[in-house]
């Protein structure tokens, strides 16, 4: 792949990473600025008025601290979808998106809004880590690598008990993660994949250069000259 080609595959990734981050921003700016709060339209497990939040509970989150988190990673692990699974970045991004919410939806604490993108975040972040394992295709392993050293951490998000003073929604955390290890395994075959290399049989290849040693050349007018098949003739005695 060529320079330019690579250059507009990592803007491509950076701009539709930023749009995600931009409107999550946007909201919380007006949310700020109205002194309003839409976390109403987050999900709330099992009951009709909560469905809303499977599309806009990622995008509203309770202050800035909280945004501020979700937001570096989101801008990372987005770019990163878009750069290596360009063609299918799109659906891998929304069916992350939808299948976490109403995972949430379905099995999450029943009495409380859960909103913010930590739970795409962890989506994201398991499907590229399991994607870079299944492949050992190099880049994505090398990725992958990097996902645990800067978000590492984030396994301690399963479990809320290490934060009493939070309210963490662990059930966005575990059904994110599981929706993008499932994901991972289905577009294994998507993306970036490890070159295989074919080595021929040496017996192969032995055959093949005797071959070429015995097959005779073009006819030559002195048929001794090397590199020419000697020709015999028989004739009998008169």
């Amino acid at each position: 792949m060529t320079y330019p080609e690579e250059k507009r595959k990592l803007l491509t990734g950076i701009y539709s990473a930023l749009i995600v981050v931009a409107v999550m921003w946007l909201i919380k700016a007006i949310e700020l600025i109205a002194g309003i709060s839409f976390a109403s339209l987050g999900v709330l497990p099992l009951q009709a008025k909560g469905l809303a939040g499977i599309l806009f509970s990622p995008l509203i989150h309770a202050d800035l601290a909280h945004l501020s988190a979700n937001s570096a990673p989101m801008f990372l692990l987005g770019a990163a979808l878009v750069y290596y699974y360009r063609k299918e970045s799109i659906t891998i991004f929304t069916i992350l998106w939808l299948v976490t919410g109403l995972w949430v939806w379905l099995f999450a604490r029943g009495n409380s809004y859960h909103i913010g993108a930590s739970g795409v975040v962890y989506a994201l972040a398991t499907f590229h880590f399991t994607g870079g394992v299944i492949r050992r295709e190099p880049g994505l392993m090398a990725f992958s690598m990097l996902i645990i050293f800067l978000y590492g951490s984030m396994i301690w998000g399963f479990f809320p008990d290490f934060f009493p003073q939070k309210n963490i929604s662990w059930e966005s955390h575990l059904m994110g993660a599981v929706a993008g290890v499932i994901l991972a395994f289905f577009y294994r075959k998507s993306g970036p994949q490890a070159k295989v290399y074919e080595w021929a049989d040496e017996d192969e290849e032995f055959e093949e250069f005797e071959n070429s040693e015995n097959q005779p050349t073009e006819n030559s007018e002195n048929p001794e000259e090397p590199g020419n098949p000697i020709s015999y003739h028989y004739k009998e005695k008169e």
